[in-house]
């Protein structure tokens, strides 16, 4: 017996007529008919008796009944977890950002999110690049948001979007400022500079030691947001990427593109071997969104 064959059976059983099955199972009742008479003929016996309409059943579909309303809990669980990763009903997305996607794109991104999956739950935390591996391989986190996975690292990648290294100041030190602003802008002023922050650290470093700037480096931040928040209060200068800068800004505060522009990737990162799911790549699409928008 297959799985449709089971399905019959159980529903006669409960209805007590094939008519009442049919109805139950939304089918026509010879399809009924047919697929218990094509059941009973791979089990050599009878599973009802045909009396005035109603489908008595026999001693041996009794004895079998128990296994088969089993089988069929079994396969509804099934069709209801289904669902439910199709729906986001009762699943929870394990999720890590670094840090400056934390501060607004990823808080947006569930934000719209939840309007359309209300049943999903979300265990949100940051993450530093240099911990990405272990975060994934130890199970703390399903998908990491960063830039890019670390060297030689057997990890899978989503491209998100695109991000762009700002300037970002106070506005009284450069209150006539162009679209875009030269690193040589930089030159003599207070400047707080971003240590050990990764790839994208790397390239503003990468980018000054090619045009050859001294920069006047007054404090030394570990995250892009104290570097913002030094802004802030009237320390100095940085250059952050845009997703901070603009979680950062406050009155009196500006941000500016670099000329020439320095960008990098936004990735989303996996385990080779455990590929988000239908419904976590649903919500990539939307973090993509806010990532990209204008």
């Amino acid at each position: 017996m297959n799985l449709r064959h089971i399905e019959i059976f159980h529903a006669v059983y409960v209805n007590g007529s094939v008519s009442a099955a049919a109805r139950a199972l939304n089918v026509s009742q010879p399809s009924v008919s047919k697929t218990l008479r094509h059941a009973e003929s791979l089990l050599g016996f009878e599973l009802f008796q045909r009396s005035a309409g109603r489908m008595v059943p026999t001693e041996d579909a009794h004895a079998m009944f128990g296994d088969v309303a089993d089988i069929q809990e079994r396969v509804r669980a099934l069709r209801e977890a289904g669902r439910n990763l199709r729906t986001g009903g009762g699943a929870t997305l394990r999720i890590s950002a670094l840090p400056s996607l934390a501060l607004s794109a990823l808080p947006t991104a569930v934000s719209r999110f939840l309007k359309t999956h209300p049943d999903v739950r979300f265990d949100l935390q940051t993450v530093h690049h240099d911990d990405v591996l272990r975060k994934l391989y130890e199970r703390e986190t399903e998908i990491a948001i960063g830039y890019q996975a670390p060297r030689g690292a057997p990890l899978g990648q989503i491209w998100l979007g695109e991000g762009e290294l700002v300037m970002l100041y106070n506005e009284s030190e450069l209150p006539d400022a162009p679209p875009r602003l030269d690193l040589g802008e930089l030159a003599g002023k207070p400047f707080i500079t971003l240590a050990a922050s990764g790839p994208v650290g790397h390239l503003f470093t990468t980018e000054v030691e090619r045009i050859g700037l001294e920069l006047d480096e007054i404090v030394s931040a570990r995250t892009f947001y104290i570097a913002a928040a030094l802004v802030r209060t009237g320390v100095g200068m940085t250059v952050v990427d845009n997703l901070t800068a603009e979680a950062c800004l406050a009155p009196g505060m500006a941000m500016r593109p670099l000329k020439p522009s320095l960008t990098f990737d936004i990735n989303a990162m996996h385990l080779l071997d455990r590929p988000p799911s239908a419904l976590a790549s649903d919500f990539l699409a939307v973090l993509g969104t806010v990532i990209e928008a204008p």
